[in-house]
């Protein structure tokens, strides 16, 4: 069973052109991240699949049969979840009622034990425990983030879409929601795709990949298939180097020095430092030697080590150069 997406085309209004003939597929189990700068059409992409947004030509469907621009609400929320970039706090609700909302298009006046249980259970897996008391509108932005992810697990989709969802959150909550997702997606069956700023999350977590641009699709399929410095660069406008770390694909923008200044050490500093210390000159070089070390141990056999191809792979030594 497929989420398919084709030739869709969307307009704001007469002038604002979005999204031209995108077209993108998701399969059951897989995770699938919408990549491109801002205003390539990502989230537009995202709100026309979850039925806010009417396109203006091209099909959605799921399995071939089910046209889902044609199904009732109701129907539609049965089988998509959307995450929205941020919640609407205009409702004094409590953490435990706003997960709760994502069971509305399963219980009629009054939710089922089926229904808490979904809840309870979204809320455990977003770590929430602690707040189910608290008003959504006394959370930070991260939390409320986390809120609206919990949301939609309970509502226990065949559709999972996500809008940026790890962009209020820290680190951490990035990491274990992209992880999530991922899980989710795997063990539930669940076609999902997420918008995305990270390229190395997007590489870490997305089974494939879909690159936005002025609202057509450049490239799709996996990330170590399809990443390129000449893609990247024509997407987003920044040089940058790539590497493989412990099988995954990484991005390097390329720093270039500012004009007036050169990569040398700054002169004129003083070295009279305390017994034992190196100049900072020499420290720098020690933690580069040590980082060069730790990276060529950790690359994968037949990882690229010296010069780079037209892809862009560059050596870990050519980025020693840089340093």
């Amino acid at each position: 069973m497929t989420l398919e997406v084709k030739d869709l085309d969307v307009r704001y209004g007469r002038r604002l052109h979005v999204l031209r003939g995108a077209s993108l597929s998701v399969s059951r189990g897989e995770l699938v991240g919408l990549l491109g700068p801002n205003g390539s059409g990502k989230s537009t992409l995202i709100k026309t699949i979850a039925g806010i947004n009417a396109g203006d030509a091209g099909t959605l469907s799921w399995d071939g049969t089910v046209d889902l621009g044609g199904l009732p609400r109701r129907e539609l929320a049965k089988l998509v979840a959307y995450v929205p970039q941020a919640i609407q706090q205009t409702h004094a609700l409590d953490v435990r009622e706003a997960v709760l909302l994502g069971r509305t298009p399963y219980f009629g006046t009054k939710p089922r034990a089926e229904d808490w249980r979904h809840v309870d259970r979204a809320i455990s897996l977003l770590g929430l425990d602690e707040l189910v008391d608290r008003r959504v509108t006394e959370l930070s932005g991260g939390q409320a983030q986390r809120v609206l992810i919990a949301r939609a697990i309970a509502q226990d989709p065949t559709i999972l879409l996500l809008d940026e969802p790890t962009s209020a959150l820290d680190i951490r909550f990035q990491w274990q929601t992209l992880a999530l997702a991922r899980r989710v997606a795997k063990q539930n069956g669940v076609a999902s795709v997420v918008a995305i700023h990270d390229l190395n999350q997007a590489a870490r977590f997305c089974d494939r990949v879909v690159f936005l641009h002025e609202g057509r699709v450049l490239a799709a399929g996996a990330p170590v298939d399809v990443y390129s410095s000449a893609l990247i660069e024509k997407v987003y406008g920044v040089e940058v180097e790539l590497s493989l770390y412990k099988g995954y694909v990484e991005v390097h923008p390329v720093a270039e020095a500012e004009e007036g200044t050169t990569d040398a050490a700054p002169q004129g500093r003083s070295e009279d430092l305390t017994d034992g210390a190196l100049p900072d000159g020499d420290i720098d070089r020690a933690l580069e030697d040590e980082l060069q070390l730790s990276r060529a141990e950790l690359a994968p056999a037949g990882a690229p080590r010296s010069g780079s191809d037209d892809s862009g792979w560059a050596t870990e030594e050519r980025r020693g150069e840089r340093a």
